[in-house]
Protein backbone atom coordinates (compact mmCIF):
# COMPACT_ATOMS: atom_id res chain seq x y z
CA UNK A 1 0.00 0.00 0.00
CA UNK A 2 1.23 3.44 -0.76
CA UNK A 3 2.14 5.67 2.08
CA UNK A 4 0.39 9.17 1.42
CA UNK A 5 2.64 12.10 1.77
CA UNK A 6 2.38 14.34 4.97
CA UNK A 7 0.29 17.51 4.42
CA UNK A 8 2.15 20.26 4.42
CA UNK A 9 0.90 22.93 6.91
CA UNK A 10 -1.22 25.61 5.82
CA UNK A 11 -1.92 28.88 6.92
CA UNK A 12 -4.87 31.51 6.64
CA UNK A 13 -3.80 34.47 4.17
CA UNK A 14 -4.92 36.65 6.65
CA UNK A 15 -2.11 35.80 8.93
CA UNK A 16 0.31 36.59 5.86
CA UNK A 17 -0.98 40.23 5.82
CA UNK A 18 0.71 41.76 8.44
CA UNK A 19 4.50 40.03 7.51
CA UNK A 20 3.61 41.40 3.93
CA UNK A 21 3.17 44.91 5.35
CA UNK A 22 6.61 44.50 7.35
CA UNK A 23 8.03 43.08 4.15
CA UNK A 24 6.96 45.81 2.20
CA UNK A 25 8.34 48.48 4.48
CA UNK A 26 11.70 46.99 4.14
CA UNK A 27 11.55 46.90 0.87
CA UNK A 28 10.71 50.59 0.46
CA UNK A 29 13.93 51.13 3.08
CA UNK A 30 15.87 49.51 0.56
CA UNK A 31 14.34 50.94 -2.65
CA UNK A 32 15.38 54.75 -0.65
CA UNK A 33 18.81 53.84 -0.97
CA UNK A 34 18.84 53.44 -4.19
CA UNK A 35 17.09 56.39 -5.35
CA UNK A 36 19.75 58.22 -3.16
CA UNK A 37 22.65 56.72 -4.61
CA UNK A 38 20.83 57.93 -7.87
CA UNK A 39 20.37 61.17 -6.41
CA UNK A 40 16.77 61.17 -6.31
CA UNK A 41 16.29 62.51 -3.28
CA UNK A 42 12.87 63.50 -3.08
CA UNK A 43 11.94 59.89 -4.16
CA UNK A 44 14.63 58.62 -1.42
CA UNK A 45 12.37 60.71 1.39
CA UNK A 46 9.13 59.98 -0.09
CA UNK A 47 9.76 55.93 -0.33
CA UNK A 48 10.94 56.24 3.99
CA UNK A 49 7.57 58.20 4.73
CA UNK A 50 6.42 55.06 2.78
CA UNK A 51 7.90 52.53 5.14
CA UNK A 52 6.91 54.50 7.98
CA UNK A 53 3.33 54.35 7.56
CA UNK A 54 3.47 50.55 5.86
CA UNK A 55 5.59 49.61 9.60
CA UNK A 56 2.64 51.81 11.85
CA UNK A 57 -0.13 49.64 10.00
CA UNK A 58 1.48 45.92 10.47
CA UNK A 59 0.97 45.82 13.96
CA UNK A 60 -2.74 47.19 14.02
CA UNK A 61 -3.55 44.76 11.60
CA UNK A 62 -1.80 41.87 13.28
CA UNK A 63 -4.19 43.02 16.34
CA UNK A 64 -7.28 43.37 14.91
CA UNK A 65 -6.97 39.98 12.53
CA UNK A 66 -5.35 38.22 15.34
CA UNK A 67 -2.38 37.26 13.68
CA UNK A 68 0.27 38.46 16.41
CA UNK A 69 3.32 36.13 16.47
CA UNK A 70 6.97 35.83 17.91
CA UNK A 71 8.09 35.51 14.21
CA UNK A 72 6.26 38.68 12.94
CA UNK A 73 7.55 40.63 16.16
CA UNK A 74 11.17 39.41 15.22
CA UNK A 75 10.79 40.43 11.61
CA UNK A 76 9.30 43.64 12.54
CA UNK A 77 11.99 44.89 14.33
CA UNK A 78 14.56 43.79 11.51
CA UNK A 79 12.53 45.58 9.18
CA UNK A 80 12.56 48.55 11.73
CA UNK A 81 16.51 48.57 11.54
CA UNK A 82 16.93 48.42 7.79
CA UNK A 83 13.56 51.24 7.09
CA UNK A 84 14.99 53.23 9.65
CA UNK A 85 18.31 52.58 10.90
CA UNK A 86 20.33 52.10 8.20
CA UNK A 87 18.37 54.09 4.99
CA UNK A 88 17.76 57.35 6.72
CA UNK A 89 21.54 58.28 7.41
CA UNK A 90 22.41 56.48 4.27
CA UNK A 91 20.70 59.06 2.12
CA UNK A 92 22.03 61.91 4.08
CA UNK A 93 26.21 59.96 3.45
CA UNK A 94 24.85 60.54 -0.52
CA UNK A 95 23.36 63.55 -0.40
CA UNK A 96 26.50 65.83 2.09
CA UNK A 97 28.31 63.83 4.13
CA UNK A 98 30.06 61.81 1.44
CA UNK A 99 31.83 65.36 1.01
CA UNK A 100 32.91 65.01 4.55
CA UNK A 101 35.48 62.31 4.03
CA UNK A 102 35.68 59.86 7.11
CA UNK A 103 34.23 62.07 9.83
CA UNK A 104 31.15 61.75 7.57
CA UNK A 105 31.12 58.47 8.07
CA UNK A 106 31.38 58.02 11.45
CA UNK A 107 28.26 59.89 12.44
CA UNK A 108 26.15 57.70 9.99
CA UNK A 109 27.41 54.68 11.91
CA UNK A 110 26.86 56.44 15.04
CA UNK A 111 23.36 57.26 13.93
CA UNK A 112 23.02 53.37 13.17
CA UNK A 113 23.97 51.92 16.15
CA UNK A 114 22.16 54.69 18.42
CA UNK A 115 19.02 52.92 16.11
CA UNK A 116 20.07 49.16 17.32
CA UNK A 117 20.71 49.69 20.80
CA UNK A 118 17.15 51.36 20.77
CA UNK A 119 15.57 48.60 19.42
CA UNK A 120 17.46 46.37 21.46
CA UNK A 121 16.08 47.92 24.29
CA UNK A 122 12.50 48.06 23.44
CA UNK A 123 12.39 44.28 22.82
CA UNK A 124 13.70 43.51 26.28
CA UNK A 125 11.50 46.51 27.73
CA UNK A 126 8.59 44.08 27.04
CA UNK A 127 9.23 41.44 29.13
CA UNK A 128 9.95 44.15 32.20
CA UNK A 129 7.93 42.48 34.72
CA UNK A 130 7.62 46.02 36.87
CA UNK A 131 6.46 48.04 34.23
CA UNK A 132 3.43 50.17 35.31
CA UNK A 133 0.39 50.09 32.41
CA UNK A 134 0.08 53.67 32.60
CA UNK A 135 3.86 53.63 31.43
CA UNK A 136 2.65 52.29 28.02
CA UNK A 137 1.39 55.77 27.38
CA UNK A 138 4.95 56.84 26.33
CA UNK A 139 7.93 55.61 24.69
CA UNK A 140 11.61 55.60 26.41
CA UNK A 141 13.31 57.93 23.56
CA UNK A 142 12.17 58.75 20.01
CA UNK A 143 10.78 55.85 18.64
CA UNK A 144 12.37 54.52 15.63
CA UNK A 145 10.43 55.87 12.52
CA UNK A 146 10.42 59.10 14.21
CA UNK A 147 14.07 59.27 14.47
CA UNK A 148 14.31 58.48 10.71
CA UNK A 149 12.30 61.13 9.75
CA UNK A 150 13.69 63.85 12.09
CA UNK A 151 17.21 63.44 10.73
CA UNK A 152 15.78 64.23 7.26
CA UNK A 153 14.33 67.22 8.38
CA UNK A 154 17.63 69.30 6.71
CA UNK A 155 16.96 67.49 3.24
CA UNK A 156 13.08 68.25 3.31
CA UNK A 157 13.50 71.99 4.64
CA UNK A 158 15.99 72.09 1.19
CA UNK A 159 13.47 71.05 -1.17
CA UNK A 160 11.15 74.37 0.16
CA UNK A 161 14.80 77.01 0.91
CA UNK A 162 17.09 75.70 -1.32
CA UNK A 163 20.33 74.17 -0.61
CA UNK A 164 22.36 77.12 0.34
CA UNK A 165 22.09 76.72 4.43
CA UNK A 166 20.30 73.46 4.79
CA UNK A 167 22.89 71.25 2.48
CA UNK A 168 25.70 71.54 5.28
CA UNK A 169 27.54 68.14 6.46
CA UNK A 170 27.64 70.38 9.98
CA UNK A 171 23.89 70.65 9.86
CA UNK A 172 23.80 66.61 8.85
CA UNK A 173 25.99 66.03 11.70
CA UNK A 174 24.16 67.57 14.13
CA UNK A 175 20.75 65.83 13.32
CA UNK A 176 22.71 62.63 13.25
CA UNK A 177 23.89 63.47 16.99
CA UNK A 178 21.17 65.06 18.60
CA UNK A 179 18.13 62.44 17.19
CA UNK A 180 20.40 59.12 17.86
CA UNK A 181 21.07 60.70 21.03
CA UNK A 182 17.51 61.33 21.87
CA UNK A 183 16.87 57.73 20.61
CA UNK A 184 18.81 55.62 23.25
CA UNK A 185 17.91 58.25 25.89
CA UNK A 186 15.82 57.73 28.72
CA UNK A 187 13.61 60.58 27.75
CA UNK A 188 9.91 59.56 27.50
CA UNK A 189 7.66 60.82 24.42
CA UNK A 190 4.44 60.42 23.76
CA UNK A 191 2.89 57.10 22.18
CA UNK A 192 0.14 58.47 20.09
CA UNK A 193 -1.25 54.82 19.98
CA UNK A 194 -3.19 55.38 22.81
CA UNK A 195 -4.75 58.27 21.82
CA UNK A 196 -8.93 57.94 22.40
CA UNK A 197 -11.30 60.41 20.65
CA UNK A 198 -14.45 61.33 22.40
CA UNK A 199 -17.45 60.38 20.47
CA UNK A 200 -18.57 64.03 19.99
CA UNK A 201 -15.55 64.67 18.05
CA UNK A 202 -15.45 61.91 16.04
CA UNK A 203 -16.49 63.66 12.84
CA UNK A 204 -14.12 67.06 13.40
CA UNK A 205 -11.22 64.54 14.03
CA UNK A 206 -12.06 62.85 10.39
CA UNK A 207 -12.21 66.27 8.48
CA UNK A 208 -8.78 66.80 9.99
CA UNK A 209 -7.95 64.20 8.80
CA UNK A 210 -8.96 64.85 5.57
CA UNK A 211 -7.31 68.31 4.98
CA UNK A 212 -4.13 67.06 6.43
CA UNK A 213 -4.37 63.59 3.75
CA UNK A 214 -5.08 66.79 0.78
CA UNK A 215 -2.15 68.95 2.26
CA UNK A 216 0.40 66.09 2.23
CA UNK A 217 -0.55 65.46 -1.09
CA UNK A 218 -0.73 69.26 -2.60
CA UNK A 219 2.22 70.69 -0.28
CA UNK A 220 4.02 67.47 0.87
CA UNK A 221 7.46 69.00 2.08
CA UNK A 222 6.24 72.14 3.63
CA UNK A 223 3.36 69.59 5.51
CA UNK A 224 6.20 67.32 6.60
CA UNK A 225 7.94 70.35 7.95
CA UNK A 226 5.14 71.19 10.19
CA UNK A 227 4.14 67.75 11.62
CA UNK A 228 7.88 67.54 12.65
CA UNK A 229 7.72 70.54 14.33
CA UNK A 230 4.95 69.56 16.09
CA UNK A 231 6.73 66.56 17.39
CA UNK A 232 9.67 68.16 18.53
CA UNK A 233 7.06 70.46 20.33
CA UNK A 234 5.58 67.55 21.54
CA UNK A 235 9.02 65.91 23.15
CA UNK A 236 9.40 68.54 26.42
CA UNK A 237 5.03 68.20 26.69
CA UNK A 238 5.61 64.69 26.88
CA UNK A 239 8.40 64.90 30.04
CA UNK A 240 5.68 66.94 31.99
CA UNK A 241 2.95 64.61 31.02
CA UNK A 242 5.03 61.59 32.32
CA UNK A 243 5.81 63.62 35.47
CA UNK A 244 2.35 64.04 36.34
CA UNK A 245 1.51 60.10 35.76
CA UNK A 246 4.25 59.27 38.29
CA UNK A 247 3.36 61.70 40.56
CA UNK A 248 -0.68 60.42 40.42
CA UNK A 249 1.12 56.72 40.73
CA UNK A 250 3.01 57.40 43.54
CA UNK A 251 0.43 59.18 45.74
CA UNK A 252 -1.71 56.10 44.94
CA UNK A 253 -4.44 58.60 42.68
CA UNK A 254 -4.27 55.86 39.94
CA UNK A 255 -7.82 53.71 40.13
CA UNK A 256 -8.97 50.70 38.37
CA UNK A 257 -10.61 52.74 35.67
CA UNK A 258 -7.65 54.24 34.72
CA UNK A 259 -5.62 51.43 34.65
CA UNK A 260 -8.17 49.23 32.26
CA UNK A 261 -8.26 52.76 29.89
CA UNK A 262 -4.44 51.70 29.12
CA UNK A 263 -3.85 49.11 26.33
CA UNK A 264 -0.54 47.27 26.71
CA UNK A 265 1.24 47.54 23.03
CA UNK A 266 3.28 44.52 22.09
CA UNK A 267 4.57 46.00 18.95
CA UNK A 268 6.54 49.47 18.82
CA UNK A 269 6.33 50.76 15.46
Amino acid sequence: MEKRRPKLKRLPINHLIPNILTISALCAGMTAINFAARDMWEASVFAIVVAAILDGLDGRVARLLNAQSKFGAELDSLSDFISFGVAPPMILYFWVLENAGRIGWVFVCFFTVCMALRLARFNTALEDPDKQPWENNFFTGVPAPAGALLIMYPLVLSFMFGDDFFRSPAMACFFLTVIGGLMVSRFPTFSFKKAKVPAAYVLPVMIGVGLLVAFLVSAPWAMLSVIGAIYLVSIPLSFNSYKKWQRRAAAGELDEEDDAEIEICEKED
